[in-house]
């Protein structure tokens, strides 16, 4: 694993899957490269409006500017979509560094390999504000404010890290030897009837 630097999107407790993707995008299919892409940019499109904050997703863009979404308590409640994980990472977000997660969600992060969920024990969504720049150390499990340098300890991913790493469930057990690599294109072996007629 390795580090993550990059400006920050600050929200708050209890963000479910409704406010991350809303359920009328679920019809996209993210194995399709162009709907993958448009699932990132409805990213957080069910989130309420608010003066202070920007969008998640410029107007006519694809992706975030924001590399790291800092959340509070539960997030990715609600139910249990795995298009969640898949449109953070779709817009360009690595990592949600939250308080405590919703177990489907943090399964889902895992088994796509789309994003890092890491936890904190302190309440981070009061330390920094949104767009401030942060790098995120998942060797060393910490989160440090480049302005202030400050340095927040976070809990060890555990073996959910070298999952994330390798690309999801199906990467790792193929990178580990669990399952066998898919195989090649076989040649094309010369039917029983080539060459008759020479």
């Amino acid at each position: 694993m390795s580090a993550i630097r990059g400006r920050v999107y600050v929200l708050g407790d209890n963000i479910d899957t409704d406010q991350i993707i809303p359920a009328e995008y679920l019809n996209l299919v993210p194995t399709i490269p162009d709907e993958y892409r448009k699932l990132g940019s409805y990213a957080m499109a069910g989130l309420a409006r608010t003066a202070d904050q920007p969008p998640f997703v410029p107007p006519d863009a694809m992706t975030t500017p924001y590399t790291i979404v800092i959340g509070g308590k539960n997030f990715g409640c609600g139910s249990s979509r795995e298009h969640a994980p898949i449109a953070l990472g779709a817009a360009g977000v690595e990592a949600v560094v939250a308080e405590s997660f919703a177990r489907i969600f943090f399964r889902n992060c895992v088994a796509t390999g789309e994003l890092y969920p890491c936890e904190t024990p302190r309440r981070l969504v009061d330390a920094v504000r949104t767009n401030d720049e942060v790098i995120l150390d998942l060797d060393a499990n910490t989160l440090t404010h480049v302005t202030t340098g400050t340095v927040h300890q976070l809990r060890p991913l555990g073996d959910a890290g070298p999952v994330i790493a390798a690309g999801g469930l199906f990467a790792y057990a193929r990178q580990t030897g669990m399952i066998p690599a898919p195989a090649s294109e076989p040649a094309v072996e010369p039917g029983p009837s080539a060459g008759a007629d020479d």
